[in-house]
């Protein structure tokens, strides 16, 4: 396979082991396999504590695998990769700066011209509806428009991958809705592969092209699930739809087993 047509992301039979504060050794993936193809929107659901975090990790080359493989647009992760954006839980932002000088960080930072970059980000505050807001801090701004800056701040760099770690789960449930519809309308213009982690199974079937369901730690795919519903989708509206209703049913019949038994066995570790 040529490295045009490769995928953007592979897992290949990778385990992560690493030790605790007190000494102990740790699994928090085991013979993990994930593929992500060019383009495609991957979410990623699973329970608390098993390994989600972890596998954004070994794609960034934040952490290396104990054994198997970690494989980004064909070739081998060898450290932080320029063409991967990443968007976390809790926002990015430099409080010291305003919106837009938070915006043209990333761009000044990889060598654009300070003309250039200004207008660049004065464009991508313009997608966002943020034009008005450049010369304000993030104090100043409510939780959506902060999310709004770490879009812009994200898809300015023009990444080939974007990683997002529960990226919405602070949001109230109609701000929530409105950034999905925002992100799905970014990564529509971009291109961009996803790998999308979040605890909301609803969340994952609105936004995702497929759904993988993680076990209950130590961490392997137990089920992936395409998710043929069309495109262009409105969230407000696609969670009423009757095959939106079966796939969440079949997928959380899945899920469900795997966070009883993470509950299950953090009850056991208390006691």
């Amino acid at each position: 396979m040529s490295a045009s047509s490769s995928p953007a992301i592979e897992l290949i039979n990778v385990s992560r082991r690493f030790l605790t504060p007190d000494g102990k050794s740790m699994t928090a993936l085991r013979d993990f396999n994930m593929s992500v193809a060019r383009g495609e929107f991957v979410a990623v659901v699973g329970p608390t504590g098993c390994g989600k975090s972890t596998t954004l990790n070994l794609v960034t080359g934040l952490a290396k695998p104990s054994s198997g493989e970690v494989r980004v647009m064909g070739g081998p992760v060898n450290g932080i990769d320029p063409r991967i954006g990443f968007v976390f839980q809790t926002d990015a932002l430099f409080p010291w700066r305003s919106v837009i000088d938070n915006v043209v960080a990333g761009p000044l930072f990889r060598g654009v011209s300070e003309s250039q970059a200004y207008a660049s980000a004065r464009q991508w505050l313009a997608r966002v509806n943020l034009s008005e807001h450049e010369s304000k801090y993030p104090h100043q701004l409510s939780g959506g428009m902060r999310k709004r800056v770490s879009l812009a701040q994200t898809f300015i760099n023009k990444p080939e991958i974007l990683l997002m770690d529960e990226p919405f789960s602070a949001l109230d449930v109609q701000t929530r809705v409105l950034m999905h519809e925002e992100l799905l309308r970014l990564w529509s213009q971009s291109g961009a592969s996803v790998v999308f982690v979040t605890h909301d199974l609803e969340e994952a079937i609105a936004l995702a092209d497929k759904v993988y369901v993680l076990t209950a730690g130590p961490a392997t795919v137990k089920s992936v699930y395409p998710i043929e519903l069309p495109r262009p989708r409105i969230v407000s509206e696609i969670r009423y739809e009757k095959s939106f209703i079966d796939i969440a049913h079949t997928i959380w019949e899945d899920l469900r087993d795997e966070v009883q038994r993470g509950a299950a066995r953090d009850e056991a570790r208390v006691a």
